[in-house]
C-alpha cells in the first residue's frame, strides 16, 4: 500500500554528476519540506480515495466492478512507468524530471476533481499514475543529494520513511473527512494548491543532476503497462459479462500477446528496463511473487471493507477511515520493531510467521455478514493484519535485493515497488470477480421476509466476505511462495538495521 523504497547500503554515487542549485542558508530544510510533501501527496493518492469509493459509486454512475478502475488506473499506470520514471530521471535531470512530473501530476488531480463522468476520472487516474511515475524516483534521490554527512542523511531518511509509512493512513482518515465535510471531489483538489506550491519552489530550491547518454526502452514500457491493463481488464469484465464473453477472451489474449512482446523485447533491448536476469534467482523471483500477492490480497480488503463499512454497517466516510487506524498504527509501529526482531529471528521466520498472521487475520475477516460488529469481529482481525504485514514487508524486501550486482541494484530495487502496484491491481481484479459472481448469487436467491434495502445489504456483505475469502488465499498462496522457494539465507548485515542504508534506484549506476 506504500511506496516505500528497499534497502542497502548506501552509496554517494552521483556526486561526480552533480551540479547543485545556488542554495541560501538553511535550504536544505526547505528541500527536505519539499521532498516530503511530494511523497505525501503520491502516497496519499493511492489511499485519499478509498473512503470515498461509495460516493464516487453514486455521483459517477460506476457498476459495482468497474468502480475498482478508479484505483486500478492510477496503480497499473504508476507501477507499470515506474521504472521508466528512473530511467528518464538518469537522463534528463533528475530536477527537471520531478518538476514535470509533478506539473502534470497536478493538472491531472484537477482534471479529477472536475470530473462529470466515469470515463473522464478514469482517464485522469491513469494520467496521475504516469505523473507519480515520473516523480516519484527523484524524491529520495534529490534527498540523498542534499544531505550527505551520516547523521544528517539517517535524519532525512527517518523523516522520509516515515512520512512513507504513515501516509497511507494519513489518505483514509483525510479522504473521509473531505468526503464528510465537503465532498469527494476534494480528495483530487487538495492536491492543486500543493503541486502549484512544489512547482514555484522546486526550480529555486532542489539541486540537479547532468543530464547524461542513455536509452529510453519505451517498448517494455508501453507493452508491459498495456498487457498487464489488458489482464486487468479481463477478469474485471469477467466479472460482469462473464468468462465466455468474447471481449473477456479477446482481453486475456491481448493481455498475453503484449506480455509475451515485452519478454522479448527484454531478451533484445540494449538497456532493458526489466533485466530478465533478476529473476534467474530462485530466492529474489518468489520474494517479487510473494510481495505481489501480498499486495494484491491487502488492496482488496481495503476497497472491500470501506464499502463494507459504509454500505452495510451505515459507517459515515469519516468514521470508515478511523475504523482503520488501529490497523494501519500497529502495521507502522511493527515496521519499526522488526529491527529488534531480527537480531533473534532470521529473516525467513520474519516474513513466514508475519505473512501467517495475516492469513489468520483475513480469513478471520472473510467471516463477516450483515449483523458483524465492529468489535471484536473486524477490529481483532485488522489488528493482526497490521501487525503480520508490518512485519513481514521490510525483510520480504531485503530478500528481493539480496546479492544483486551493483549493475541491478537500482532496477532490482525499482522492481519491488512496481510488484507492489502491479500486485494491487491484478489483486483487486481478481477479487473483482469473486466479489461480482457473488453477488450475482446473492440476487438469484434473495432472503425471505426482509426490505429490499436490507437484502442489499445482506448481499453487499456476501460478495464481500467472499471477495476477503479469495484475499485470504493469496495470502495463503504468498505463505507457500516464501516457505519453497525464498532461500534461509543469513540476515544482510545492512537490511535491517541501517537507517540510512537506503538503496535509491533512482542514483544508481544500475538504473540507467
Amino acid at each position: 500500500m506504500s511506496s516505500r523504497l528497499s534497502l542497502l547500503p548506501s552509496k554517494n554515487r552521483t556526486s561526480r554528476r552533480v551540479s547543485r542549485a545556488p542554495h541560501t542558508p538553511g535550504s536544505p530544510l526547505v528541500v527536505l519540506i519539499l521532498i516530503l510533501t511530494c511523497q505525501l501527496m503520491i502516497i496519499l493518492d493511492a489511499s485519499v480515495v478509498i473512503t470515498a469509493l461509495p460516493n464516487i459509486h453514486h455521483a459517477l454512475h460506476f457498476s459495482a466492478t468497474g468502480l475498482s478502475w478508479v484505483q486500478n488506473a492510477y496503480t497499473l499506470s504508476f507501477g507499470g512507468l515506474l521504472l521508466l520514471g528512473a530511467r528518464a530521471g538518469d537522463i534528463l535531470g533528475r530536477r527537471r524530471v520531478f518538476v514535470a512530473g509533478i506539473a502534470v501530476f497536478t493538472l491531472a488531480s484537477l482534471m479529477g476533481g472536475l470530473a462529470q463522468s466515469a470515463s473522464w476520472l478514469l482517464i485522469s487516474r491513469a494520467v496521475q499514475g504516469t505523473a507519480a511515475a515520473i516523480a516519484a524516483p527523484s524524491t529520495l534521490a534529490l534527498l540523498m543529494m542534499t544531505f550527505t554527512s551520516g547523521r544528517e542523511r539517517a535524519r532525512a531518511v527517518g523523516f522520509y520513511s516515515s512520512v512513507s509509512g504513515a501516509g497511507s493512513s494519513v489518505g483514509l482518515v483525510l479522504g473521509g473527512l473531505l468526503t464528510n465535510l465537503l465532498s469527494w471531489r476534494w480528495g483530487f483538489f487538495i492536491n492543486v494548491p500543493v503541486g502549484i506550491a512544489l512547482v514555484a519552489l522546486a526550480p529555486r530550491y532542489l539541486p540537479e543532476t547532468e543530464p547524461r547518454p542513455g536509452r529510453f526502452d519505451l517498448t517494455g514500457a508501453i507493452t508491459s503497462t498495456l498487457g498487464m491493463t489488458a489482464i486487468v481488464y479481463a477478469f474485471v469484465r469477467a466479472a460482469s459479462d462473464g468468462w465466455a464473453d468474447r471481449g473477456t477472451i479477446a482481453s486475456f489474449v491481448a493481455g498475453a500477446a503484449l506480455l509475451g512482446a515485452f519478454l522479448m523485447t527484454e531478451m533484445r533491448a540494449e538497456q532493458p528496463i526489466t533485466p530478465l536476469r533478476l529473476f534467474a534467482d530462485r530466492s529474489r523471483a518468489g520474494s517479487y511473487l510473494a510481495r505481489l500477492l501480498i499486495l494484491g490480497g491487502m488492496f482488496s480488503f481495503f476497497f472491500f471493507i470501506s464499502q463494507y463499512l459504509q454500505g452495510v454497517r451505515d459507517y459515515s466516510p469519516l468514521k470508515a477511515g478511523v475504523a482503520f487506524l488501529p490497523m494501519t498504527v500497529l502495521m507502522f509501529t511493527m515496521v519499526q520493531v522488526v529491527p529488534k526482531l531480527s537480531i533473534r529471528l532470521s529473516n525467513i521466520q520474519l516474513m513466514a510467521g508475519g505473512v501467517g498472521l495475516a492469513v489468520t487475520g483475513m480469513t478471520w475477516l472473510s467471516r463477516l455478514d450483515a449483523h458483524t460488529q465492529y468489535f471484536p469481529q473486524i477490529a481483532l482481525p485488522m489488528m493482526l493484519l497490521g501487525s503480520g504485514i508490518g512485519v513481514a514487508l521490510i525483510p520480504l524486501t531485503a530478500a528481493s535485493i539480496d546479492g544483486v550486482s551493483e549493475r541491478d541494484a537500482g532496477a532490482a530495487s525499482g522492481l519491488v515497488n512496481v510488484a507492489q502496484q502491479i500486485g494491487a491491481s491484478v489483486g483487486l481484479a481478481v477479487m473483482v470477480t469473486i466479489f461480482g459472481a457473488a453477488s450475482r448469487s446473492s440476487a438469484r436467491h434473495p432472503l425471505a421476509d426482509v426490505t429490499a434495502q436490507t437484502s442489499a445489504q445482506h448481499g453487499l456483505a456476501h460478495a464481500v466476505g467472499s471477495a476477503l475469502t479469495g484475499s485470504s488465499v493469496f495470502l495463503a498462496v504468498a505463505f507457500t511462495v516464501i516457505v519453497v522457494l525464498v532461500r534461509r539465507r543469513p540476515n544482510p548485515p545492512v537490511a535491517l538495521a541501517e537507517p540510512e542504508a537506503v538503496l535509491d534506484y533512482a542514483t544508481s549506476d544500475a538504473a540507467a
